[in-house]
C-alpha cells in the first residue's frame, strides 16, 4: 500500500539522468493513477538532494558516461534508494540508470565504475552501439504483453543468479546475451527509453500493482491496436 494517502513517485536525479525523456515514465504512472481516482504525489530528487525512504515508486533514466558515474557515487554514499527498496519501495530503471543499479558498469574510457549493488549483474562497454528499435517476449511470470521501445547504449549487462531477465529480445540488442533487462522482487531495470511506460502500458500498471494491490482495468483497445501495429511493423524489418 502507498505510505500515506498519496502515492509517492520519485523521481531520482533529473538534472543528471533525464537525457532521452525517461522523465515521461512519470508522467504515465501519475495519470494511469489518477484515471483510477489514485492521488498521486510526484517529487523530483535532484543529485544534491537526499533520496527520501518513504517513497512507493522510483524511476532513474538515462544519460550519457560523466553523470552516470556521477549518479553512481551519489547514490552510493547516499543509501536512501537501498533503505526504500528494503522497505518494499518498487523501482524502474532505465538505461544508466539500469547499468548503475548493478555491481558494475563501463565508464568514460571503459574502465569499471562501482555500481550500487541493488540488482545482481555487471555491465560494461560493448563492442558497438546498440540504436534503435527493440522488441522483446517478457517473462511468462510477469503475465505481460510483449514490450517494444528504443535503445541507445554501449552496455553489455551480464546477469547473475539474483535476477531473471525482464524479456526475451526478438528484435534490438538489449542486454547483449538474447534478453533485455531484468528483475528481482520489486526492482526491474531495462534498456528501453520511448518512454517505456508510454510504450508499454501494461509494465505501468504492473509496478502501481505491486504498491495499490489490483487496478480497476482502463479501456486501452484503441491504444493497443495501435501498439501491434507498431510491433508488427517493426518486427517485419
Amino acid at each position: 500500500m502507498p505510505s500515506d494517502s498519496a502515492l509517492r513517485i520519485v523521481w531520482i536525479y533529473p538534472d543528471l539522468l533525464s537525457t532521452y525523456g525517461d522523465q515521461g515514465n512519470a508522467l504515465v504512472l501519475e495519470r494511469r493513477a489518477q484515471l483510477r481516482g489514485i492521488e498521486t504525489e510526484t517529487i523530483h530528487v535532484r543529485s544534491a538532494d537526499p533520496v527520501p525512504e518513504t517513497g512507493d515508486i522510483y524511476l532513474i533514466g538515462g544519460g550519457e558516461d560523466r553523470p552516470q558515474i556521477l549518479a553512481a557515487g551519489r547514490l552510493r554514499k547516499d543509501g536512501g534508494l537501498h533503505r526504500a527498496i528494503a522497505r518494499g519501495a518498487v523501482l524502474l530503471a532505465v538505461c544508466a540508470g539500469y547499468q548503475i543499479m548493478g555491481s558494475t558498469f563501463g565508464g568514460e574510457e571503459g574502465q569499471p565504475v562501482d555500481g550500487i549493488g541493488l540488482l545482481d549483474i555487471a555491465s560494461a562497454r560493448g563492442q558497438a552501439r546498440a540504436v534503435g528499435e527493440l522488441v522483446a517476449e517478457v517473462d511468462a511470470a510477469l503475465n505481460l504483453p510483449m514490450l517494444t521501445g528504443f535503445e541507445n547504449h554501449m552496455g553489455v549487462t551480464q546477469l547473475g543468479p539474483g535476477v531473471r531477465p525482464l524479456s526475451k529480445t526478438l528484435k534490438g540488442v538489449g542486454n547483449g546475451d538474447g534478453y533485455e533487462g531484468c528483475y528481482a522482487g520489486h526492482v526491474v531495470g531495462t534498456y528501453l527509453h520511448g518512454p517505456a511506460l508510454a510504450r508499454n502500458p501494461a509494465l505501468a500498471d504492473l509496478l502501481l500493482s505491486w504498491r495499490v494491490g489490483d487496478l480497476a482495468p482502463l479501456d486501452d483497445t484503441r491504444y493497443e491496436a495501435l501498439r501491434q501495429e507498431r510491433l508488427a511493423a517493426v518486427l517485419s524489418n
